[in-house]
């Protein structure tokens, strides 16, 4: 039986009411202090930050773009645009170095489909709008220290219903032109439900009954981070203990170092991040950490890497972490986001596809996603929606409460996205004894000389033959030549001389070749940082592939 309210605004009057004591903390961008704020100190920021929208004359029903960093400006306005009955929409900042202009574009884009009242935002991104060709975003903008100074009215008194519109995420893109899903109140409180059940299932309860806190370090832009991450916690009542994701890169043993502090804990991230902390952290920094106290670790958002789930519990076992901690996931936004949960608590367990499935799903074996949440149906569907047996590859399609209502402004997109009550996610698995197994994304299939082969399996062998692991990532993806679809890889490296890459081009090839029987067109190596990914770490290989087609990948090996 549900324990939540009718909306998110009375969630966070309730997490006010019922946790006084706990709150959210954010930290610096290095990771070594921190600002807290307790929920009625919370609820008290947001309301302020409601009455200043309603004086720049923000309505109801309104969207409004929030492009910051991890900040209490970002929460505290996102808070308050959705208490005014408007519907926020978080923006990834601008990047640091690089791809400047591809953001502006997708900015753009957004901004032309979605129509926000403002685009609100500061510093680089501010002065960006104002001088480049983005006229639909310039004429929203508007600077953070104006909403911050502005003179605050009474906003409206709403009573939002479930079915009501919450608020707006942006898809992340790795696969084509982002896309603004309709969140109602119903399916983000579902999404807290259910996840407490399911992450609380192994250890006999609710999570909310066992753990504190919950420490992470995921972009509020993203639904790991807005609805697994602060959402979940004001519903659990954990204390949250969030930095800012460029601090978690620099410095990843921070982010162990607070998941040590701060137990019973838990947290989510993706593949890549538990790799880079094993290439990365500062062991030395880690002396007295106690990670047994670290009671779930929530992974997913890409596909997930037995050897680097393997390699992080070794690595990490000295200061008490256990395999077991491990509960792979899967979700999208257009389920608001927690679709299966491993409920067994066993650690990542794998599975070498049966030979039914192997001419989709390879030979690599992949890992159990665990089973569908509270009240959510999955099935796997053949090409003519037809629902298949267990070990058959096919869509996975989700059907249940925490299902978004469909694209903003996009009723195309909606009505290919969700069939009969179902949402078609375009990712690939099979069922196992119950347990979803992905196999990657439909649309990203190379059909190579009749053969179907999915692009993780050459990023796969292509990172292991560098050694970068999560440091340098990989992109694979096929083009049309004259004898037909060709594969291309592209690989990015720390720089290194020829005679090296040479010799590391002959051991990517060969290894492809003896375990996938193919030969590659194209074998790029770049700079790190060269491979686009999405906020969760997920390549873009579609942007990929046109910055290859178009001639913008700077080749190492040139």
């Amino acid at each position: 039986m549900s324990t939540l309210p009718d909306s998110l605004p009375q969630l966070l009057e309730r997490a006010a009411r019922r946790h006084p004591e706990r709150g959210v903390a954010l930290f610096d961008r290095r990771a070594r202090s921190h600002e807290r704020r307790s929920y009625p100190e919370l609820l008290a920021s947001a309301r302020a930050a409601a009455g200043r929208w309603a004086g720049l004359g923000l309505e109801p029903g309104d969207r409004v773009f929030l492009c910051a960093p991890t900040s209490w400006e970002l929460v505290e306005s996102w808070l308050g645009a959705m208490l005014a009955g408007a519907l926020p929409v978080a923006i990834a900042p601008p990047p640091a170095l690089g791809a400047a202009d591809s953001h502006l574009r997708h900015l753009e884009d957004a901004v032309a489909r979605i129509g926000p009242r403002f685009v609100a935002c500061g510093g680089r991104l501010l002065s960006a709008l104002r001088s480049e060709a983005t006229p639909n975003a310039a004429a929203a903008a508007l600077d953070l220290q104006a909403l911050a100074d502005a003179t605050p009215t009474a906003p409206p008194t709403l009573s939002p219903r479930p079915e009501d519109p919450a608020f707006l995420q942006l898809t992340s893109g790795s696969t084509g032109a982002k896309r603004a899903v309709v969140i109602p109140h119903r399916a983000a409180l579902h999404n807290a439900e259910a996840s407490d059940l399911a992450i609380g299932a192994p250890h006999g309860g609710r999570i909310s009954e066992k753990a504190r806190s919950m420490v992470a370090w995921l972009p509020l832009h993203h639904d790991m981070g807005l609805v697994g991450c602060l959402f979940f916690s004001v519903a659990c009542g954990f204390d949250l203990w969030l930095m800012p994701p460029d601090a978690f890169l620099a410095r990843p043993q921070a982010w162990l170092r607070e998941l040590g502090a701060h137990g019973p804990a838990i947290t989510a991230g993706p593949n890549f991040a538990f790799r880079l902390c094993v290439e990365r952290a500062k062991r030395d920094e880690l002396a007295g950490v106690d990670l047994s106290g670290w009671s779930d670790a929530m992974i997913g958002a890409e596909m997930i890497r037995p050897e680097t789930t393997a390699a992080f519990a070794e690595a990490f076992a000295p200061q008490g972490f256990r395999p077991e901690t491990f509960r792979p996931c899967y979700g999208l936004a257009e389920g608001t986001l927690a679709v299966t949960f491993d409920e067994k608590a066993a650690g990542v367990r794998t599975l070498v596809p049966p030979e039914s499935a192997r001419a989709e799903a390879g030979t690599a074996a992949v890992v159990s996603n665990g089973v569908p949440v509270i009240d959510t149906e999955l099935v796997i569907a053949g090409p003519n929606g037809q629902a298949l047996p267990e070990g058959r590859v096919g869509e996975v399609r989700v059907r249940g409460p925490g299902i978004f209502d469909g694209y903003y402004n996009d009723p195309e997109a909606t009505a290919e996205a969700l069939q009969e009550g179902w949402l078609c996610t375009g990712d690939l698995g099979f069922l196992q004894d119950g347990e979803l197994y992905l196999a990657g994304r439909r649309k990203e299939i190379l059909i190579v000389r009749g053969e179907n082969l999915m692009p993780h399996e050459l990023e796969w062998i292509a990172e292991a033959e560098s050694g970068s692991g999560g440091a340098c990532r990989a992109g694979a993806f096929s083009v049309e030549r004259a004898e037909g679809e060709e594969a291309v890889l592209v690989l990015e490296l720390a720089e290194r001389g020829g005679e090296g890459l040479d010799a590391l081009a002959a051991a990517i090839r060969n290894r492809i070749g003896q375990e996938l029987s193919l030969p590659l067109a194209d074998l790029v190596f770049v700079k790190r940082g060269s491979v686009p990914k999405t906020t969760s770490g997920k390549v873009q290989r579609r942007e990929l592939r046109r910055r290859y087609l178009d001639g913008e990948l700077e080749r190492l090996d040139a």
